[in-house]
């Protein structure tokens, strides 16, 4: 099922992330940041050329980081700044209840292994 890509007419709202998602396309496998998020699909931001139309398969995670989530979708619209995918399904954590929108995860606080392994002893 493809969705319009027009933002008014979304089923479910999105709101702004910062997430690195791993992706493969006809094009070839990618690491890209996700900018928006829902629980009926995404917004990439990247500098490639992603065709419109095609099947997408995604992983990403969205409450832990340690929780990779695994998706597959449509990619609806390409622009130079990114492109939009349509999820084959919802993320059910992601559908909005009572107007609040879940936590998600960031990038900015990722803890890498580097800075954990350096913390001082307990």
């Amino acid at each position: 099922m493809i969705v319009p890509s027009n933002k008014n007419q979304r089923r479910f709202p999105r709101r702004a992330a910062f997430i690195i998602a791993k992706y493969t396309v006809k094009e070839g496998a990618f690491r890209d940041i996700i900018k928006n998020i829902g629980a009926t699909g995404i917004f990439v931001r990247t500098w490639r050329k992603i065709a419109s139309g095609q099947s997408i398969e995604l992983q990403f995670p969205v409450f832990e980081f340690e929780n990779q989530l695994r998706v597959s979708g449509q990619v609806v619209r390409s622009t130079h700044k990114g492109f939009s995918v349509v999820f084959d399904r919802p993320i059910e954590g992601l559908i909005c209840k009572e107007g609040h929108f879940p936590e998600i995860v960031h990038e900015s606080n990722r803890r890498t292994r580097s800075t954990q392994d350096d913390s001082p002893p307990k």
